[in-house]
């Protein structure tokens, strides 16, 4: 499906879905002046335009923040290396996956439950046919953490 450009209310409806993704629908409604049955249509039609890509779930105990950590992946074919990606699409844990240029091919972001969940994705990706290095940075601390504001996933 083309992708149609937001209007001034679904550009509010976005910026309300980032700030609280949680927001119900009658209650975004209510903020943007729409039936709450106009609202959900909406936000049906920005994820199937690719405006909303995911939700996302970060299990673990309430209170307690994910680990999380850098992979950089060195892949055997840059063109045609497809078939990592396809498989890190499959790891629910894998929040974020660039292709980018410079010395590796893709700068993997994972959010796990735990250092052992972190290392069995590491192991799972690393072991990977099309992969011929990884290099991995733990996330220390998060200082500035925003939502994505356009450019894909609502927070």
């Amino acid at each position: 499906m083309d992708r149609v450009s937001l209007d001034q209310i679904d550009q509010r409806i976005f910026a309300e879905l980032t700030k609280n993704a949680r927001i119900s629908h009658a209650e975004l409604a209510t903020k943007v002046l729409l039936s709450r049955n106009a609202v959900r249509q909406r936000i049906d039609r920005m994820e199937r335009q690719g405006y909303i890509q995911g939700y996302t779930v970060v299990s673990g105990p309430p209170g307690q923040s994910p680990v999380s950590a850098f992979l950089m992946v060195y892949r055997k074919d840059r063109v045609r290396g497809s078939d990592v990606i396809t498989v890190l699409r499959t790891i629910p844990e894998v929040v974020l996956c660039d292709v980018v240029s410079g010395d590796f091919d893709l700068l993997v972001r994972i959010e796990a439950r735990s250092l052992e969940r972190i290392q069995e994705i590491w192991e799972q990706i690393a072991a990977l046919p099309g992969v011929t290095d990884t290099v991995t940075a733990m996330t220390l601390s998060s200082v500035i953490r925003r939502g994505t504001g356009g450019v894909g996933n609502a927070e």
